[in-house]
């Protein structure tokens, strides 16, 4: 049987089709990841970092996979999806200009522990695939720039430092803190120790209504003022709390023992005042419990519940008075 005249150019064209996007496409592929590679390339040569104490960026070798080097993940298509630079001894400026920004596929960024001694470069709102960005303890200094409330996917977002031992701590001033979190409404984990909230009274508390999903919430020293107040219990799912080193000078509030999932309370040196609430003893999750160094606060160990899953009480510096009661030996952990 003959086929066609129409029919054969028809297939012939189709085939021609077929094989001419073929290859236009595997060159688009393969130009897309000398690029990422020419990315990372450029990235470790603009960045100063000690070559004696780096484990990552020194081993980063134009011969070898660039999806296999140090610090580096990618997904199935050879796309840079995750960047582990912590601990790498980088200094120096860090700013907009940086080619970190062209690895827009970034899910995982982390840049903890090193010395950049900058401000945190606006340049971030650009990698909108971010889920975990851990920036802590790593030189930052100055104003937290807004722009990292467009990352609207974060789970994880970690800014906490100590960058007073650089230069000028990190601090929230010309914006306040909803602001900030006022778009991450999938954040799992909020850790902002030492950064500089300039925000009247309990109204810091009040910025968190919206971050329904939020299990961690870490903001020890970060000039809190009080009282401490009652609205954090709108967040029903978390399960970490630390706000040690701040001055709340107010009472514990007793809906607190409302946290069903609490593990972890970090209350130390927050001029607490009034009695704390028994309940909070009572909360069945609860393992690790800090109240140091509140001098008024005031308080006695109740009767503790069989199996408790309590691990570490720490009561010192405080009022507490009375019996320490038969019951602990219930704390078998």
């Amino acid at each position: 049987m003959r086929i066609p005249h129409v029919s054969l150019l028809s297939f012939i064209f189709c085939y021609c089709f077929w094989i001419h996007h073929s290859v236009y496409y595997t060159g688009v592929s393969a130009q897309i990841v000398e690029d990422q590679q020419q990315s990372l390339l450029k990235l470790k040569n603009s960045l100063k970092f000690k070559t004696n104490k780096s484990t990552k960026l020194v081993s980063w070798n134009p011969s070898v996979d660039f999806c296999k080097w140090r610090g580096v993940a990618c997904d199935e298509e050879r796309q840079v999806t995750g960047l582990d630079l912590s601990g790498e001894s980088i200094y120096g400026e860090f700013d907009n200009s940086s080619t970190l920004f062209t690895l827009q596929n970034l899910q995982i960024l982390n840049l903890s522990d090193n010395n950049f001694s900058s401000e945190i470069p606006s340049g971030f709102n650009k990698l909108k695939n971010l889920t975990y960005l851990n920036l802590s303890h790593a030189g930052f200094v100055g104003q937290i720039p807004t722009e990292i409330s467009y990352l609207t996917r974060l789970v994880t977002l970690d800014i906490s430092s100590v960058s007073y031992l650089y230069g000028p701590p990190l601090k929230l001033e010309n914006i306040d803190l909803q602001m900030l979190v006022r778009n991450l409404t999938m954040l799992r984990q909020l850790y902002m120790d030492g950064v500089i909230v300039t925000t009247q009274g309990n109204t810091w508390s009040n910025a968190f209504f919206q971050l329904v999903n939020l299990q961690e919430l870490s903001m020890s020293d970060c000039n809190l003022s009080g009282p401490l107040d009652p609205s954090l219990t709108r967040l029903p799912n978390l399960s970490v709390i630390r706000l040690d080193q701040n001055n709340f000078s107010s009472p514990v509030p007793e809906t607190f023992a409302n946290f069903t999932n609490l593990t972890t309370l970090h209350l130390s040196s927050c001029e607490l005042t009034g009695t704390f609430p028994e309940k909070i003893f009572q909360v069945a999750t609860l393992s690790v419990l800090d109240l140091s160094f509140n001098y008024h606060l005031y308080g006695s160990l109740p009767k503790f519940p069989l199996n408790s899953p309590l691990q570490t009480l720490i009561v010192s510096g405080t009022n507490f008075s009375g019996a320490i009661p038969p019951s602990i030996n219930n704390l078998g952990q």
